[in-house]
């Protein structure tokens, strides 16, 4: 099954902690703050700013399609391939440029 994490934080909707049970188990600690499941919301912030925008998505397909394509480009242009890693700054440029260049190139191409 893989992973089993040893807690889970949510901002505490009703319907988490029988889900988290019936998921993950009775030994996973259900953590509920707006504050500790930062990280996580901070994530999603470009999708959900762009949705704001174009006042949701008309459909599934639609959404979809624009979260696996803002996916795949935040990754390109992202500098660091693993946590924590120290990227110098002209290794980050480059690895800018070379990512732009292709991005422009799958524009143009589309």
């Amino acid at each position: 099954m893989g992973i089993r994490p040893d807690r889970v934080t949510t901002d505490g909707h009703g319907s988490y902690p029988r889900a988290i049970r019936t998921v993950l188990g009775k030994t996973v600690h259900h953590r509920t703050s707006a504050y500790l499941n930062n990280r996580l919301e901070q994530d999603h912030r470009g999708i959900k700013g762009r949705i704001r925008c174009m006042r949701g998505f008309k459909s599934h397909d639609a959404a979809e399609l624009f979260c696996r394509e803002h996916g795949e480009l935040r990754n390109l242009l992202r500098p660091r391939r693993r946590h924590n890693q120290l990227v110098s700054a002209s290794l980050r440029r480059a690895r800018f440029v070379k990512a732009i260049r292709i991005a422009l190139n799958i524009m143009q191409n589309a």
